[in-house]
C-alpha cells in the first residue's frame, strides 16, 4: 500500500484522496500534524477494539476474534 493509487475511470480522485484531502485541511494544511491526527485516532480505536475484546467473549462474537490464550 505504499504507493499512490490511480482513482478509477471518470473518477478525480479516490476515496481515501478525498479523505486525505478533509484531514490535511482539518489541520490547517499540516500535513505532519494530519498524520499525527490520524495517528492518534488510529491508536485511540485500537484500545477501544482490545477492550471490546476483553469484555466480548468468543461465542459471542461468533469467532470474529481469537480466544484469548491464557
Amino acid at each position: 500500500m505504499g504507493k499512490r493509487q490511480n482513482a478509477p475511470a471518470g473518477e478525480a480522485m479516490s476515496e481515501l484522496e478525498k479523505l486525505a484531502e478533509q484531514a490535511i485541511a482539518a489541520a490547517g494544511g499540516d500535513v505532519m500534524v494530519a498524520l499525527l491526527n490520524v495517528l492518534a485516532r488510529n491508536n485511540n480505536l485500537e484500545r477501544e477494539l482490545a477492550l471490546s475484546r476483553a469484555a466480548v467473549s468468543n461465542g459471542y462474537s461468533r469467532g470474529w476474534h481469537k480466544a484469548r490464550v491464557q
